[in-house]
């Protein structure tokens, strides 16, 4: 899994960065399908702008946007945005897939 963060017009530290690599990276522990992950850190009329893309399996995309006066706080809002997107999309995955064969198997046996 790659982790890129990016801060094109402002100068990024590195507390901040530590900060972004540490609640990115336990992203795959909601879906094990994850690629990359880029941050992209901005600044725009005295706001912190966050965007988070998250790129998965078979072309799944995952886009998060927060604006917030704290840049640590939009960091946090951003995370929870991109999470429960994820969380949704690995729900719908698994609900969509059949019952599993033991489950199917032991149906059949009982009738």
């Amino acid at each position: 899994m790659n982790i890129i963060v990016k801060a094109p017009h402002m100068d990024l530290t590195e507390a901040m960065r530590q900060h972004v690599e540490s609640k990115v990276g336990k992203l795959p522990r909601y879906y094990d399908g994850i690629q990359t992950i880029e941050v992209i850190l901005d600044t725009e009329a005295d706001k912190a702008v966050v965007e988070i893309l998250v790129t998965a399996r078979r072309k799944t995309t995952f886009v998060a946007t927060h604006r917030d006066e704290d840049m640590y706080a939009g960091i946090d809002q951003c995370i929870r945005k991109v999470t429960e997107q994820i969380r949704r999309h690995k729900d719908k995955v698994r609900d969509r897939q059949g019952t599993p064969l033991g489950e199917t198997m032991e149906e059949a046996s009982q009738e």
